[in-house]
């Protein structure tokens, strides 16, 4: 064993979880080894040009709120950027950006080379080295071998992955980068469970083949918040998105092919997405519908590649140009690169702790798709936690467990080690309980002061975040203010309202649904002193702070059970009083709170009943 090949801690795999993990071992001052099987990878987006949206943009401000660098890259590289559900209620509104991808390889990929205590190394990892129970090292196919103290495995879709077209089957990873062999072998021989998941991707189509006046302009938004909290000014190139639709004669080509399609014709065994299907399956599964939308998106400024969102498909590529050239615009288009599908090697979640760690193996640690995931956003949410906790673990301090109640995160990790998933898991704010309070626009001020804690988000991070509840508190101990007369008159004839008899204090003016910030900064600027952004937070924490107190205390009233522990070394089956079922299931998830006991499925409430007398004696 040399010193060059020691280290604190090693990651597998360069996607977005290990660019996570990685730099959160080594910002936090651990000797860090970054093992891809290519360079050319880090950071890819292989599948949509885009980093945000429905709770993936809540993703993206908490990785970035804990002192993650997603969100800094993805402000550096958008090209257009909008909010998503703007219409809807504060707790489901989204960031999403387009973005370049080849830019945000470069930007990851310049991040990670120069990142003290980070180590590069292209190199395909073949085999884990566990002594005792615990793992020391990774051994490479040309025969390297590197020891840690931790391993963090972020191998993303790499594991034995196939490109399938049709018929054809491509031993090969996403977008044609090579795969990883050997991995999944070494996985079986220390008795880790492995399934086989599907995802897929649609083809890029050559932008100036396309009849884009055909289409429906999507532009992005001026104004909007940033992903980080260390971006001082988000700023988007001219770069446009367009809505198209698919028809009948598109439906047509597809039911006449439906058997060349290998998840149809058998060729495809591993579980897909239920949440961003093929077209294929779209078609088969709503027979009625007369057509469905796609978005055409730019991949980056300097490329004529536009990635066809909506439209992901396994068929043969002959098959491929006759379905799109039936769209309206698309008649003369241009295929650059054939959609795919891909099948993949992954791990059962329900084998990890909340921290990440793999129950069977001290020290090793696993993140994003190889957890089961779909997502850019829930990769890197997966290995920043993996890389704090196995950065907390050598430094011997408390690991970082994010509850259901303070982060999006938190609720992804908790299914994932309590539920399970047996199709890529996706996060959708519907599996949120607290989705009100846990929005995107209050992330820092749920997790970045943990973030601190941990040693990961800097104290620029921290200062700001001072700031922001600073002004916030101060805005609060001016709700009963009365607004003056002379701003009232103008604000009400603006609305073309009724002036309030009575007058009326900032608060009741704030909870009148059609006073917009703006409108009240026009009239009367006593909250001056809040940016635009802290002014739209505390604008929604009074209009909802009814709903918010309620959630609240019922928060509160659940956690007292919630966080009453219990030992991961527990013997259900020897416990008297459980069901036979509830035994095996809390034996094989062996849950570290009641709180997570409660959410295994199976589990009764009769069950949590005889735990929690168990657990008080």
């Amino acid at each position: 064993m040399t010193q060059d090949f020691t280290y604190d801690g090693i990651v597998v795999g360069a996607g977005h979880a290990g660019i996570e993990a990685s730099l959160a071992l080594a910002r936090t001052g651990m000797s860090t080894l970054v093992l891809s099987v290519t360079l050319d990878n880090i950071g890819w987006l292989a599948c949509n040009p885009s980093i945000g949206g429905t709770a993936k943009g809540h993703l993206v401000r908490e990785i970035d709120a804990l002192g993650g660098e997603m969100g800094v890259g993805a402000d550096k590289c958008l090209t257009s950027l909008r909010m998503l559900n703007a219409s809807k209620g504060p707790a489901v509104q989204s960031l999403r950006a387009q973005i370049d991808k080849y830019k945000y390889h470069a930007y990851m990929k310049s991040v990670l080379e120069n990142e003290k205590n980070l180590t590069l190394r292209q190199g395909e990892a073949k085999r884990l080295i566990v002594e005792n129970g615990e793992v020391v090292g990774v051994e490479t196919v040309l025969g390297l071998t590197y020891y840690a103290k931790k391993v963090v495995v972020c191998s993303g879709v790499y594991l034995g992955s196939e490109i399938i077209v049709g018929d054809v089957v491509l031993p090969q990873g996403p977008a044609g980068f090579p795969r990883a062999t050997y991995f999944t072998q070494s996985l079986l021989d220390l008795g880790i469970e492995i399934r086989r998941f599907k995802t897929g991707t649609p083809a890029r189509v050559h932008k100036d083949s396309v009849a884009l006046d055909k289409l429906d302009v999507q532009y992005g938004e001026e104004g909007l918040y940033s992903f980080s909290a260390l971006s001082k000014k988000v700023k988007a190139t001219k770069e446009i998105c367009y809505l198209g639709y698919t028809n009948e004669r598109t439906h047509d080509v597809i039911r006449k092919n439906l058997h060349l399609a290998p998840k149809y014709s058998g060729l495809i065994k591993g579980a897909g997405p239920r949440y961003c299907p093929s077209i294929e399956d779209k078609i088969v599964k709503f027979p009625d519908k007369p057509r469905h939308s796609f978005f055409l998106e730019p991949e980056g400024d300097g490329t004529k590649e536009m990635y066809v969102q909506g439209i992901s498909t396994g068929l043969p590529a002959s098959v491929q140009l006759e379905m799109y050239r039936t769209i309206e615009g698309f008649e003369n288009a241009h295929i650059m690169r054939d959609a795919y599908a891909i099948e993949y090697d992954c791990i059962n979640s329900l084998n990890l702790l909340p921290t990440l760690e793999y129950k069977g193996i001290k020290g090793l640690y696993f993140a994003g798709q190889v957890n089961g995931t779909s997502g850019y956003e829930e990769a890197a949410a997966q290995g920043l936690v993996a890389g704090i906790n196995a950065s907390l673990a050598i430094r011997g301090e408390k690991p970082l467990i994010l509850r259901r109640d303070n982060s999006y995160i938190g609720v992804m990790i908790d299914d994932l080690v309590t539920i399970g998933t047996d199709e890529p898991y996706r996060m959708m704010t519907s599996r949120a309980e607290y989705r009100l309070c846990l929005r995107q626009d209050n992330a820092d001020v749920r997790l970045t002061e943990e973030g601190y804690r941990v040693g990961l988000a800097s104290k620029k991070r921290l200062t700001l975040l001072m700031k922001k509840k600073k002004n916030l508190a101060r805005a609060e101990e001016l709700l009963n203010v009365q607004a003056p007369r002379s701003e009232l008159v103008s604000l009400f004839e603006e609305l073309g309202s009724p002036l309030p008899l009575s007058g009326a204090t900032l608060a009741s003016l704030i909870k009148r649904p059609e006073i917009t910030p703006a409108l009240l900064s026009r009239h009367w600027n006593i909250l001056s002193f809040l940016t635009p952004f802290e002014l739209a937070e505390f604008f929604t924490d009074v209009r909802y702070a009814g709903y918010l107190d309620r959630q609240e205390k019922t928060r509160r009233e659940t956690a007292r059970v919630e966080e009453m522990p219990l030992s991961p070394d527990t013997d259900y089956m020897q416990m008297h009083g459980l069901r036979i079922e509830a035994r095996e299931k809390l034996n094989k998830v062996k849950p570290l709170s009641i709180g997570q006991a409660s959410r295994i499925p199976g589990v009764t409430p009769a069950d949590i009943n005889v735990l929690i007398i168990k657990t008080k004696h």
